[in-house]
């Protein structure tokens, strides 16, 4: 007989006024109600509901936008943006979903599943030398194609999760 476990859902539902940095290493559904300022970074589904007003870099895995935000956002997986949205900002996704409705005052750039140098460093928010270092050395897991370094976004996503940035 075979046993499934259950996999429980973690749910924060955040409906107040804070301000500072918030990192999720695991997967959690998250939702902002409220105001927030700093930085965000959270593993899962990360949704900024209606009436959030948020002014912070966002990296995530798969961000829903509903109300205010300006700042940087970064979608590893998916970027809706409701028609309820407002986004003041460069945003990077892997895959995007505009409404109707939509607000959007920035740049946009499409996350490819391999990145060059440039786009590595631009995606881990880190200077060029030390992307060059961490290919030379080995660090990072790269791929060499004539003289450029090809790095495969799965693969860097691991390699982050993992805690091996800078090692």
């Amino acid at each position: 007989m075979a046993f499934k476990k259950r996999v429980e859902e973690k749910v924060l539902d955040v409906d107040a006024t804070m301000q500072g940095t918030l990192t999720f290493k695991d997967p959690v559904n998250l939702r902002i109600n409220g105001k927030f300022e700093g930085n965000l970074e959270a593993r899962g589904n990360l949704t900024i509901g209606q009436a959030a007003a948020v002014t912070a870099d966002i990296v995530g895995d798969n961000v829903i936008i509903g109300g205010r935000i300006r700042g940087r956002i970064t979608a590893k997986q998916r970027l809706i943006l409701l028609p309820t949205a407002i986004v003041q900002g460069d945003i990077y996704a892997a895959r995007l979903n505009i409404a109707e409705g939509a607000i959007l005052e920035g740049n946009c750039s499409m996350l490819h599943d391999f990145l060059n140098v440039e786009e590595l460093a631009r995606y881990l928010e880190v200077d060029l030398n030390s992307i060059m270092e961490w290919a030379n050395s080995g660090k990072v897991p790269a791929v060499k194609e004539g003289n450029d370094w090809r790095f495969e976004r799965k693969a860097i996503d691991s390699w982050v999760a993992a805690g091996k940035v800078g090692k």
